[in-house]
């Protein structure tokens, strides 16, 4: 699925127009990048949770020469599923607590 295709299925699900699912998803989407590069973590209970995550530094190799070559640390967007998705795709029926 692309994001024209999610837009039509939230316009679809949520009764909207295009244009409002379409503003509607690019704000949300647009939140989460500025709160998560800006350190925060974002939690959708039962989705997931976004957050950025620091890597080391580390040595890698280059696979053409395979000459060794210094990675610099970093700091990389993480996504962790949430139980009910999880088992959504799993095929599983979430429990209710």
């Amino acid at each position: 699925m692309n994001k024209s295709e999610l837009i039509d299925a939230i316009a679809k699900e949520a009764d909207l127009s295009k244009a409002a699912a379409d503003k509607a998803l690019s704000a949300a989407v647009e939140t989460i990048v500025k709160a998560v590069a800006k350190g925060d973590t974002v939690t959708l209970v039962g989705f997931g949770t976004f957050k950025s995550s620091k890597r080391a530094a580390r040595t890698g190799r280059n696979p053409q020469t395979g000459k060794e070559i210094k990675i610099a640390a970093t700091t990389v967007p993480r996504f962790t599923a949430g139980a009910s998705f999880k088992s959504a795709v799993a095929g599983k029926k979430a429990k209710k607590k």
